[in-house]
């Protein structure tokens, strides 16, 4: 038997009451950002892949499990398949109506995930924030945003290391009186700021915290409201980048520049 993963205690979670939204969205945001190993027909060629297709009561299903263990169990022998991230596979299945079966029969996350709710999933991750402009006249320590809502950014922003040299969350007052909370990313790498405005938006979305309660922004060092949010808000150091490893091939999936094709 195989250790207890985090996809397996999302579930459980989950299942324990089916009425909490946040308990469901935090099982998909756990789908979503896990490594997933995806039962295929034959060995990947180049980007092209060919998962098993089940067919379940009329609907067809692919097939994915958290630990290749757990894949080979099912099986019962050697086979081929793709790892890839939850995000990728949701991206692969979307508008396909084919939906997903989660490590059926051999973890207690066994589950089977319709195809509207894989179209529902791959279309959240793609939604970004709305770029707005707005004048800020006053910065202040945040207050009264729920603890889901720091634990969810302390965990996707630890997944950005590299991307900026810390993230600040700060409370805010605009020039017309409105009120509100500010994520800052104090020193961005050039082009990154898509991807950390993207984790931000995710750790609202699957938190369950309306996306009004939180702007995000980028700010050099140097900048007055940058030495603000550092002076009074709550900090989220990112990591410092691993070393990279020498270049190896890529699994299909694993490269954003070239997705994976459904065969």
């Amino acid at each position: 038997m195989t250790d207890t993963t985090r996809l397996d205690t999302a579930h459980a979670a989950m299942q324990a009451d089916l009425d909490n939204d946040a308990a469901r969205l935090r099982f998909y945001e756990r789908l979503a950002d896990g490594e997933l190993f995806l039962l295929l027909v034959e060995d990947p060629k180049g980007d092209d892949i060919s998962p098993e297709m089940f067919e379940l009561e009329g609907d067809k299903y692919v097939l994915v499990f958290d630990r290749e263990e757990r894949l080979a169990e099912f099986v019962g022998h050697v086979a081929p398949y793709a790892a890839l991230p939850g995000r990728v596979i949701a991206g692969m299945l979307a508008g396909q109506n084919i939906g997903l079966g989660v490590n059926l029969g051999v973890a207690p996350s066994s589950i089977l995930i319709p195809a509207e709710a894989m179209s529902w999933l791959s279309d959240t991750l793609g939604q970004g924030p709305e770029q707005v402009e707005a004048h800020i006249s006053e910065v202040t320590a945040p207050a009264g945003l729920p603890e889901v809502l720091i634990t969810a950014l302390d965990a996707k922003l630890a997944s950005a290391g590299g991307l900026a040299g810390c993230a600040c969350l700060g409370g805010i007052v605009y020039d017309d009186g409105r009120r509100g909370h500010l994520l800052g990313f104090i020193d961005p790498v050039e082009g990154a700021q898509s991807a950390l405005a993207g984790a931000a938006n995710e750790a609202l979305t699957f938190s369950g915290v309306e996306a009004g309660q939180m702007d995000v922004g980028f700010f050099t060092s140097h900048e007055p409201i940058a030495q603000s949010l550092l002076r009074v808000g709550l900090k989220f150091d990112l990591p410092e980048p691993v070393a990279a490893e020498p270049a190896a091939p890529k699994a299909p999936g694993m490269d954003p520049d070239s997705p994976p094709i459904l065969k």
